[in-house]
């Protein structure tokens, strides 16, 4: 039998926060004592895979010592956690094809993966499902077509610097990893579909990349996606608190991806900080948006943010990587980790000012 978990507003912020944390501290831990050089180590090895890697938050399982992810919600590039680990070759659609699952041993029982390599992801499998109500599930809506602008919005730069084979994964990822999470809230906000839409995009920058439809489809796509963030009401979506969120939510994904990117100070997979390039443009972006009503209401958490932000978008200089990573997967966390805690800060005095 299923853990139900219901999360509820500004909770999900402080359960984020408690996780980079968590994951700031192993990274350090680690970074001293598996192999890292370090002043009192000075000439131990280094790792050939990155340290740690950074917390997601879109699985919507349990927070505890280490971060679970849900193999019965998360998106594919949530479960590529498990195919990089592992060495598994599509592993993560293999997961998500045997679905549902009641216990996270199924893996084994379906025969998804061996129980030998059950044993070495065990302790980040859940199988928990979270019962998001009332603001909660409006912030789990708009964070997942967040993500889906921010797949578009690093995808239309490729596009435009004629590289349309490494804008076709950022095109694909919206309609396989994402479209199925959200499908059944934007059936149940009336949104239009437009998962033809997104598909057409798809195979026609396959199939054509150069010719002058792809314009125009990617309009229509982005004006879809668009159009179900509308959905949502206007003062919900212009509130600070709830775009915190939203922005948290995008930011902690971003910090997935970036970790998985990264190895020995370097850019070894692409796909992974070109996504986490576009979360972050966009959840700034959204922060732009608000940044004057949070100045208002705390102008040092707005400094804060502002500040984090910055200094995060130096981190991607552009849409394809450089030789050498900008900033290390735990200065990441550490800026995430510094603008998620800020965020709070700014919804706690939200609610006490509307609880007065």
């Amino acid at each position: 039998m299923n853990t139900f978990l219901v999360v509820q507003g500004s909770e999900m912020i402080k359960l984020r926060y408690m996780c980079l944390t968590a994951a700031a501290a192993l990274i350090v831990t680690l970074s001293s004592c598996s192999g890292t050089p370090t002043a009192e180590n000075p000439s131990a090895p280094v790792a050939s895979t990155p340290a740690t890697e950074a917390v997601s938050s879109n699985s919507h399982s349990g927070h505890g010592g280490k971060e679970k992810i849900n193999i019965n919600s998360a998106i594919l590039s949530e479960l590529d956690k498990f195919e990089a680990k592992l060495g598994v070759p599509a592993l993560s659609n293999k997961i998500q094809a045997n679905r549902p699952y009641g216990s996270p041993e199924d893996l084994v029982t379906k025969k998804v993966i061996t129980q030998e390599q059950f044993d070495q992801i065990k302790d980040q499998v859940g199988v928990q499902e979270v019962v998001l109500t009332g603001e909660a599930k409006d912030v789990d809506y708009m964070s997942k077509l967040g993500l889906m602008k921010g797949h578009l919005l690093v995808a239309q730069e490729l596009l435009d610097q004629n590289q349309p084979k490494q804008a076709e994964p950022h095109i694909g990822h919206p309609v396989e990893e994402i479209y199925v999470d959200v499908e059944d809230q934007l059936n149940e906000r009336k949104v239009k579909e437009f998962k033809t839409t997104l598909i057409s995009l798809q195979d026609l920058v396959k199939s054509s990349p150069k010719d002058s439809k792809v314009k125009t489809n990617f309009a229509s796509s982005v004006q879809a996606v668009d159009a179900a963030i509308a959905a949502l009401p206007a003062d919900r979506r212009s509130k600070p608190g709830f775009v915190l969120q939203v922005i948290n939510e995008l930011l902690d994904a971003a910090n997935s991806e970036y970790g998985a990117a990264i190895a020995n100070d370097k850019i070894t997979a692409p796909i992974e900080y070109q996504d986490s390039r576009g979360f972050v443009v966009y959840a700034n972006d959204l922060y732009k948006g608000i940044s004057s009503q949070v100045a208002q209401a705390d102008p040092e958490a707005d400094k804060a943010i502002n500040t984090s932000f910055a200094e995060l978008i130096k981190v991607w200089p552009a849409a394809i990587p450089p030789a050498k990573a900008v900033k290390t997967p735990s200065d990441v966390t550490k800026l995430v980790k510094t603008i998620e805690e800020n965020s709070q800060k700014v919804v706690d005095k939200s609610n006490t000012q509307a609880q007065r």
